[in-house]
Protein backbone atom coordinates (compact mmCIF):
# COMPACT_ATOMS: atom_id res chain seq x y z
CA UNK A 1 0.00 0.00 0.00
CA UNK A 2 2.70 2.24 -0.86
CA UNK A 3 3.33 3.79 2.76
CA UNK A 4 -0.26 4.85 3.63
CA UNK A 5 -0.59 3.18 6.78
CA UNK A 6 1.36 6.47 8.35
CA UNK A 7 -0.97 8.66 6.99
CA UNK A 8 -4.43 7.03 8.13
CA UNK A 9 -2.78 6.66 11.43
CA UNK A 10 -2.15 10.29 11.22
CA UNK A 11 -5.13 11.40 10.17
CA UNK A 12 -6.73 8.94 12.95
CA UNK A 13 -4.51 10.61 15.03
CA UNK A 14 -5.86 14.47 14.20
CA UNK A 15 -9.30 14.02 14.22
CA UNK A 16 -8.92 12.45 17.89
CA UNK A 17 -7.54 15.50 18.54
CA UNK A 18 -10.69 17.62 17.32
CA UNK A 19 -8.97 18.81 13.93
CA UNK A 20 -11.63 20.24 11.86
CA UNK A 21 -12.10 19.06 8.16
CA UNK A 22 -9.94 21.43 6.34
CA UNK A 23 -7.18 20.18 8.63
CA UNK A 24 -8.05 16.93 8.46
CA UNK A 25 -7.82 17.03 4.67
CA UNK A 26 -4.79 19.63 4.52
CA UNK A 27 -3.26 17.14 6.26
CA UNK A 28 -4.31 14.47 4.02
CA UNK A 29 -3.03 16.55 0.88
CA UNK A 30 0.60 16.95 2.18
CA UNK A 31 1.28 13.46 3.38
CA UNK A 32 0.04 11.88 0.11
CA UNK A 33 2.36 14.19 -1.76
CA UNK A 34 5.40 13.90 0.69
CA UNK A 35 5.54 10.57 -0.46
CA UNK A 36 7.64 12.16 -3.26
CA UNK A 37 7.18 10.84 -7.36
CA UNK A 38 4.76 10.46 -9.23
CA UNK A 39 2.72 12.81 -6.79
CA UNK A 40 3.26 16.85 -8.11
CA UNK A 41 0.56 18.10 -6.60
CA UNK A 42 -2.58 16.69 -4.52
CA UNK A 43 -6.12 18.91 -4.41
CA UNK A 44 -9.38 18.01 -2.17
CA UNK A 45 -12.29 18.68 -3.85
CA UNK A 46 -15.56 18.14 -1.57
CA UNK A 47 -19.17 18.10 -3.00
CA UNK A 48 -21.15 21.46 -2.26
CA UNK A 49 -24.55 20.98 -4.63
CA UNK A 50 -23.47 20.35 -8.27
CA UNK A 51 -20.05 21.65 -7.77
CA UNK A 52 -17.05 20.11 -6.35
CA UNK A 53 -15.28 22.96 -4.36
CA UNK A 54 -11.31 23.35 -3.69
CA UNK A 55 -11.20 22.49 0.45
CA UNK A 56 -7.49 21.93 0.79
CA UNK A 57 -4.40 21.07 -1.10
CA UNK A 58 -0.35 20.15 -1.54
CA UNK A 59 1.54 21.24 -3.98
CA UNK A 60 1.07 23.96 -7.05
CA UNK A 61 -1.72 26.10 -6.57
CA UNK A 62 -4.65 26.44 -9.21
CA UNK A 63 -7.34 28.58 -10.69
CA UNK A 64 -10.14 25.59 -10.25
CA UNK A 65 -11.36 26.21 -7.27
CA UNK A 66 -14.99 25.77 -8.33
CA UNK A 67 -15.85 22.52 -10.47
CA UNK A 68 -19.21 21.85 -12.11
CA UNK A 69 -20.58 18.73 -12.14
CA UNK A 70 -19.27 16.72 -15.14
CA UNK A 71 -16.81 18.97 -16.10
CA UNK A 72 -13.00 18.14 -16.30
CA UNK A 73 -11.85 14.50 -14.97
CA UNK A 74 -12.64 15.76 -11.61
CA UNK A 75 -16.41 16.40 -12.21
CA UNK A 76 -16.38 13.34 -14.24
CA UNK A 77 -15.77 11.29 -11.53
CA UNK A 78 -18.43 12.23 -9.42
CA UNK A 79 -20.61 12.45 -12.16
CA UNK A 80 -20.08 8.57 -13.23
CA UNK A 81 -19.31 7.68 -9.21
CA UNK A 82 -16.21 5.91 -10.86
CA UNK A 83 -11.96 6.96 -9.83
CA UNK A 84 -10.65 8.16 -12.78
CA UNK A 85 -6.72 7.12 -13.37
CA UNK A 86 -5.77 9.27 -16.86
CA UNK A 87 -2.48 8.18 -18.25
CA UNK A 88 -2.06 11.58 -21.35
CA UNK A 89 -4.13 14.72 -19.86
CA UNK A 90 -3.59 15.77 -23.39
CA UNK A 91 -5.74 13.12 -25.00
CA UNK A 92 -8.64 14.28 -22.67
CA UNK A 93 -11.33 16.22 -24.62
CA UNK A 94 -12.47 18.33 -21.65
CA UNK A 95 -9.62 18.03 -19.38
CA UNK A 96 -8.96 21.34 -17.15
CA UNK A 97 -5.45 22.00 -16.47
CA UNK A 98 -4.16 23.48 -13.30
CA UNK A 99 -0.59 23.83 -15.09
CA UNK A 100 1.03 22.84 -18.31
CA UNK A 101 3.31 20.67 -16.30
CA UNK A 102 0.41 18.16 -15.54
CA UNK A 103 1.27 14.91 -17.49
CA UNK A 104 -1.47 12.52 -16.02
CA UNK A 105 -4.09 12.48 -13.24
CA UNK A 106 -5.82 10.23 -10.47
CA UNK A 107 -9.16 11.28 -9.58
CA UNK A 108 -9.69 9.11 -5.96
CA UNK A 109 -13.76 9.86 -4.77
CA UNK A 110 -14.65 9.84 -1.13
CA UNK A 111 -17.45 7.76 -0.01
CA UNK A 112 -19.59 6.95 2.44
CA UNK A 113 -21.47 4.02 1.43
CA UNK A 114 -23.17 5.28 -1.92
CA UNK A 115 -22.60 9.18 -0.89
CA UNK A 116 -19.80 11.06 -2.31
CA UNK A 117 -18.54 13.63 -0.42
CA UNK A 118 -15.62 14.32 -2.34
CA UNK A 119 -12.15 13.26 -3.57
CA UNK A 120 -8.63 13.31 -3.71
CA UNK A 121 -7.05 14.73 -6.80
CA UNK A 122 -3.49 14.07 -7.34
CA UNK A 123 -1.36 15.50 -10.38
CA UNK A 124 1.75 14.25 -11.85
CA UNK A 125 4.77 15.57 -14.47
CA UNK A 126 4.67 11.99 -15.28
CA UNK A 127 2.93 10.32 -18.32
CA UNK A 128 1.49 7.43 -16.81
CA UNK A 129 2.50 8.34 -13.62
CA UNK A 130 -0.37 6.43 -11.70
CA UNK A 131 -0.45 2.50 -10.99
CA UNK A 132 -2.74 0.18 -9.89
CA UNK A 133 -0.78 0.17 -6.13
CA UNK A 134 -0.73 4.14 -6.18
CA UNK A 135 -4.66 4.31 -7.06
CA UNK A 136 -5.01 1.61 -4.03
CA UNK A 137 -2.53 3.59 -1.91
CA UNK A 138 -4.70 7.39 -2.27
CA UNK A 139 -8.19 4.91 -1.98
CA UNK A 140 -7.06 4.06 1.44
CA UNK A 141 -6.55 7.80 2.25
CA UNK A 142 -10.17 8.65 0.87
CA UNK A 143 -11.57 5.65 2.91
CA UNK A 144 -10.61 7.17 5.47
CA UNK A 145 -11.04 10.41 5.17
CA UNK A 146 -15.20 9.04 4.64
CA UNK A 147 -15.20 7.67 7.94
CA UNK A 148 -13.41 10.57 9.99
CA UNK A 149 -15.35 13.87 7.84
Amino acid sequence: MLATAPIVRALRAAHLHDAPRVELLRLACEKIRALGAPYTSVYAYMVHGDELVLEAFSGRETEHTRIPMGRGVCGTAVATGRDQNVADVAAVGNYLACNLETKSELVVLIRRGRTILGQLDVDSDLPAGFTVKHHQAVKAVADALAVLL
